[in-house]
């Protein structure tokens, strides 16, 4: 295994009052062989993140928000960060050795690969996170060069991004703050040419948190969901969510409040609204048929 370092890496961290998982985190990515460039953004934490992380590592670098910006906290970490492939991390995921490189090996080899999603084992058990077990077995036709299964989608925590593409479709929009935001930005990196694919040999650890808003979050997500079908899909695909999200709201209070939330926002979601081109929406369209048959 190499051990020098690699100047084409880097790692973006985002945390908010979580101090313990990010000290640990940050330990296991300097030990790792390619001595990453490590940019830790702290989303306006009130626990003494950034204190804690300037004594105990003076050179990584704290990017202090001062406010809960949520995943768009990941566009100024990647502003500072000045390499050309950015691996994204949350405070409780860590990249194993070597799998930095790897993902930055297939950037190289392939310019038109905008995202290498990789395999994110639970710590605890050792078992595959189901998203991947699903990326794992896309549907979707892929060239002959892409180096795993195509996606429309990727894990914002276990991804290394190539830092141009990601920049040049705006990153993470804001308005979402978190929960499914990758959904927007891996439509418009697709739309514009670039791919996304899943590599299970890139391994990212993730031990959840326990430090989580579940209830919060799921609400998010429906919102979030919503939100993008509105702005990227045509008229009847999200008409046809709507619907079945209102179907599915009348026992669920987490999501009637995310339908509300989600109609108080479609004034700029209307504004912003640009479909997907015909050949994605084919491609979205046989990933929802594949996921309802294994349903």
């Amino acid at each position: 295994m190499p051990t020098a370092p690699d100047p084409r890496v880097g790692v973006v961290v985002l945390t908010y009052n979580r101090v313990d998982e990010v000290l640990g985190t940050v330990a296991r990515l300097r030990a790792l062989p390619e001595q990453p460039q490590i940019v830790v953004v702290d989303n306006g934490s009130t626990d003494g993140t950034p204190a804690a992380l300037r004594a105990r590592f003076p050179t990584v670098a704290c990017l202090e928000l001062g406010e809960n910006r949520g995943a768009a906290g990941r566009n100024a970490g990647v502003q500072v960060c000045d390499r050309p492939y950015i691996a994204l991390c949350d405070d409780d995921t860590w990249w194993e050795p070597d799998s930095l490189r790897r993902a930055a090996d297939l950037l190289d080899q392939h310019p038109a690969l905008a995202i290498a999603t990789g395999r994110v084992v639970v710590s605890e058990s050792g078992r595959v996170a189901p998203a991947c077990l699903q990326m794992a077995v896309s549907p979707l036709t892929r060239p002959p060069w892409l180096p795993g299964p195509s996606l429309l989608g990727f894990h914002a925590g276990a991804s290394m991004v190539r830092r141009a593409a990601f920049q040049a479709a705006g990153g993470f929009d804001s308005r979402l703050f978190l929960g499914g935001e990758e959904e927007l930005l891996a439509f418009d990196l697709v739309s514009a040419g670039w791919y996304i694919a899943y590599v299970d040999e890139i391994v990212i650890h993730h031990a959840p948190s326990s430090l989580r808003d579940s209830e919060g979050r799921r609400r998010l997500l429906v919102r979030n969901h919503l939100w993008v079908m509105w702005l990227r899909r045509p008229v009847r695909r999200a008409l046809r969510h709507t619907i079945a999200t209102m179907c599915r709201s009348l026992p669920d209070r987490q999501a009637r409040a995310a339908l509300g939330d989600a109609l108080r926002g479609l004034p700029w979601v209307l504004r912003d609204r640009c479909t997907v081109p015909s050949q994605i929406e084919s491609q979205l369209h046989l990933i929802e048929h594949s996921q309802q048959r294994a349903a």
